[in-house]
């Protein structure tokens, strides 16, 4: 360990002048990107425990919280459809993420055996429909005649599988050595045993990857849920979020505020609707991020 930092300090000290102040002016730029970028999101933070009038009041940067409270959550929490399009959107990611992995999954184990017929024109097919596509119209009308119009599986089976996520995990597969499913085929074993018990268990970066890429589509979705639901109930949380940001809709979840208090009441309630939104999906990359670099890479590279 002392070895390593001494060799690190070593090649510190061997940088020329000018890589000294290129690798300053980088961190510097970095940090101060960073704090661009993350000041919005503490804003928001921020402005959510604040007191209305305050956050109303302000002008320009917020670093602290004034007059501390948690009104805005409460009446967030209060409003049923926030809580039921939260369970909703738990529906969506985590049903439609298992099925997402599973039948891409499938797809990318059979594409990535060299002895598939058709192989390469299956794929052909598979990359054009990332240049061209229907469009809506088509997409909706198959929808409707499949019978999911206005149903949960409206939001889950038309995107079931991603040809830009296929191909990466398609890739990784490729890249595990051929003497493994060799191996298992003289030891009985057929295609399922080989993929759920040989394949994926060496392929869970990009399996964590897949997660959080699919996991993340889900829980953003909101404009085929705009499209193919008319259903409240079925509504999912970013869904609510748009009608609440955009449509201005919090009159439901001020029942008793005054008409000179809700404006900068409603303030804090889409701040709040924000948090919310977000958090769950925010604290999830922590416990993927180490997967994240190392999937993408092995899916990125063709063995």
């Amino acid at each position: 360990m002392t070895q390593n930092y001494g060799k690190g300090a070593e090649a510190i000290m061997k940088q020329t002048f000018p890589e000294r102040i290129f690798n300053y002016f980088n961190i510097t730029f970095l940090t101060i990107l960073s704090i661009v970028t993350l000041y919005p999101l503490v804003y928001v933070l921020i402005a959510s425990v604040s007191d209305p009038t305050y956050v109303a009041q302000t002008r320009g940067l917020m670093l602290t919280p004034k007059g501390f409270n948690f009104d805005a959550y409460k009446m967030v929490f209060d409003n049923p459809m926030i809580v039921t399009a939260y369970l909703n959107t738990f529906f969506y990611v985590i049903v439609g993420t298992t099925i997402n992995i599973l039948l891409t999954s499938l797809g990318a184990y059979a594409l990535s055996r060299k002895n598939v017929m058709w192989r390469d024109l299956i794929m052909f097919m598979i990359v054009f429909t990332m240049f061209f596509e229907g469009g809506l119209i088509p997409l909706y009308l198959l929808v409707n005649n499949l019978g999911m119009l206005d149903s949960r599986w409206a939001l889950i089976f038309p995107t079931a599988v991603s040809a830009f996520n296929l191909i990466i995990m398609r890739t990784a597969f490729q890249a595990i050595p051929d003497s493994l499913e060799e191996s298992a085929r003289i030891d009985g074993a057929n295609d399922f045993t080989i993929l759920f018990k040989i394949i994926l268990p060496l392929s869970m970066p990009v399996v964590a990857v897949m997660v959080l890429f699919y996991g993340v589509y889900h829980w953003n979705s909101w404009f085929q849920a705009m499209i193919f639901l008319q259903d409240r109930e079925l509504f999912p949380l970013q869904l609510i979020l748009r009608e609440i940001l955009i449509a201005n809709s919090t009159d439901s979840m001020m029942t008793g505020v005054s008409s000179s208090d809700a404006m900068p009441i409603g303030e804090t309630i889409k701040y709040a609707t924000i948090i919310v939104a977000t958090l769950p999906i925010l604290l999830l990359y922590p416990f993927l991020q180490k997967y994240f670099v190392k999937g993408v890479m092995i899916g990125g590279i063709k063995g």
